[in-house]
């Protein structure tokens, strides 16, 4: 319809642009909720589609990602050094509980330095072992599903409010009413049970690991 009213008239792009600028302004908005409410969370529970969730990524993984999303944004130093900071909720007194899926994807989608690459999963071996933190595997063989392409954060407040959040690389929507999040909660529960347990996903990661090719060590 914004094409088609450019059209009409006259007004070549101008109108398409606008509503460009207008749904990355609302994402932005989003996104800054998001974040806030993501920083006040109790309890947090992450199904990760494609790649290893903020919170458990190594510095090297986190500006990898940053990098390939952002070519051409010059230094990510700053924004690598945010999100290293937000793992500090899961340490302290009073750390967020946290629980990730991580479908067999994340695990397969590896960093260009394959010493990296090792670290970042002896990384997530390392948290698993934290009391407040919970890694569950979903395998290929689970097949279809229903989040299949929905990358997804349910979490809780202090005052124990639900607040469901879904992403793209590009999009991202807050759920806070009690119906759409207990449909999206649903969804979770049941692609948990689907996940490998624990232990099991432990195990799945070390073997991976192993798969890598010799990491040649730093000479002492």
């Amino acid at each position: 319809m914004i094409r088609a009213l450019d059209e009409v008239y006259g007004t070549g792009p101008h109108l398409s642009q606008l509503r460009e600028l207008a749904r990355d302004s609302a994402f932005r908005d989003k996104y800054q909720r998001y974040m806030q409410l993501s920083g006040q969370a109790r309890v947090m529970h992450k199904y990760s589609v494609s790649v290893v969730p903020g919170l458990l990524q190594t510095e090297a993984y986190a500006r990898e990602l940053l990098l390939a999303a952002q070519p051409m944004c010059g230094d990510v130093e700053d924004q690598v050094a945010a999100r290293l900071g937000r793992q500090e909720r899961l340490f302290g007194k009073e750390p967020t509980d946290f629980r990730a899926i991580l479908d067999e994807a994340v695990l397969h989608r590896q960093l260009s330095s394959p010493g990296d690459w090792h670290a970042q999963l002896g990384h997530l071996l390392e948290m698993a072992r934290r009391p407040n933190v919970t890694i569950q595997v979903l395998t290929f063989s689970v097949g279809i599903h229903g989040l299949t392409n929905t990358d997804t954060k349910l979490m809780w407040m202090p005052n124990g409010r639900p607040i469901g959040y879904v992403e793209t690389s590009y999009s991202g929507d807050l759920t806070e009413d009690p119906p759409s999040f207990e449909r999206l909660r649903l969804a979770y529960d049941r692609l948990r049970d689907l996940a490998l347990s624990p232990p099991a996903s432990v195990a799945f990661i070390e073997q991976l690991m192993e798969d890598i090719p010799c990491v040649p060590t730093e000479p002492t």
